[in-house]
């Protein structure tokens, strides 16, 4: 039996309708893959106490449970484990996100997300966004 792994996933959406891609660094795992920003939830935390957290760690950007908007989810399986992601929108936040941990930042359009490899639990969620943008 593999194990679940709970990671909480945020679509940032801007102003203009742009969503916030991370690419992940060199010497994680999925390197070089987009992905959108987010983190695992702690013992005890719930997925939007993560993303809060996530985002202030990441990005240096503020945001709270009441913006975070549940979307949709991912359940994918991987070699090691199985993911379970819950994805929210979020369009209000604090501050300018930055790359604090070595990644990449990119605002990219819904109908370009296509175009930037992600990680395989990713991609299902591109046509939710799509219909939503």
């Amino acid at each position: 039996m593999k194990k679940i792994v709970l990671v909480s996933a945020v679509a940032l959406i801007d102003v203009e309708g742009r969503v916030l891609l991370a690419q992940r660094p060199e010497g994680k795992s999925m390197a070089g893959l987009w992905e959108f920003p987010g983190g695992k939830v702690e013992p005890g935390e719930t997925p939007e106490a993560a993303l809060v957290r996530e985002l202030h760690e990441e990005l240096g950007i503020e945001t709270w449970n009441s913006c975070l908007a549940p979307l949709t989810f991912a359940s994918h399986a991987y070699d090691d484990f199985h993911l379970l992601m819950p994805l929210f929108a979020c369009r209000r936040w604090h501050g300018v996100p930055q790359a604090r941990e070595g990644q990449v930042l990119k605002w990219a359009r819904a109908r370009e997300l296509t175009d930037y490899p992600m990680p395989p639990a990713d991609v299902p969620l591109i046509p939710i966004l799509r219909d939503l943008l």
